[in-house]
């Protein structure tokens, strides 16, 4: 699928270029999620209007304007690089503007991953490998203290997944993998494109 053809419908500008790096050895460089494998995602794995999504590493907010336009939830994007937070806030903007409405279902906050106050209704994580693994566990950590104090059903859902996030997840979390959802035709030759979704509940 053409990525301009999603952004043009969107009427954002979320593709990533060279110059999109963080200064940062913990958090990985801009890439979003191809629009192909989140069409593949959501055939299999289903949001409803009634979920809270927070995406980790927004970047410039591909995923929030996604979701937003095809499910109607509310997403919130964490993204600690100044610049791709700006880009994300115009982006949204634009997309506002197509759409021709005023919405609090989209938003956006500037701030480290591992620092975010987990809200009792978020409920659905989106994490495209963003970080390396110690900061991955703090966000973890942060997740399921929530979840001790408002049980409720918890997805994270984890595209291009290292193994450290997997083996962390299956040895030393109460999260259970439920579902891997592949990409066949588009990807077969890397094993790592694939979603997994770990649950808790």
């Amino acid at each position: 699928m053409n990525e301009k053809y999603f952004d043009e419908l969107l009427n954002v500008h979320t593709e990533s270029s060279k110059s999109d790096v963080n200064n940062s050895v913990y958090y990985h460089p801009y890439e979003p999620t191809p629009y192909e494998a989140l069409e593949l995602l959501f055939q299999h794995y289903t949001m409803n209007s009634h979920d809270h999504v927070v995406d980790f590493g927004c970047g410039k907010g591909r995923l929030n304007f996604y979701i937003d336009h095809q499910i109607g939830c509310s997403v919130t994007g964490i993204e600690m690089n100044p610049s791709f937070y700006q880009d994300a806030i115009q982006n949204k903007k634009s997309y506002l503007k197509k759409k021709r409405k005023k919405t609090e279902a989209i938003q956006f906050l500037c701030c480290k991953a591992e620092e975010y106050n987990i809200q009792e209704l978020d409920n659905r994580f989106y994490f495209f490998n963003p970080f390396t693994i110690p900061i991955f566990m703090k966000v973890v950590h942060n997740i399921l203290r929530s979840f001790e104090n408002n049980n409720r059903e918890i997805d994270l859902i984890l595209y291009y997944a290292s193994d450290d996030y997997r083996y962390f997840l299956e040895f030393q979390t109460p999260f259970e993998c439920v579902n891997e959802i592949s990409l066949p035709g588009i990807y077969d030759k890397n094993t790592y494109e694939r979603f997994l979704i770990y649950r808790a509940k």
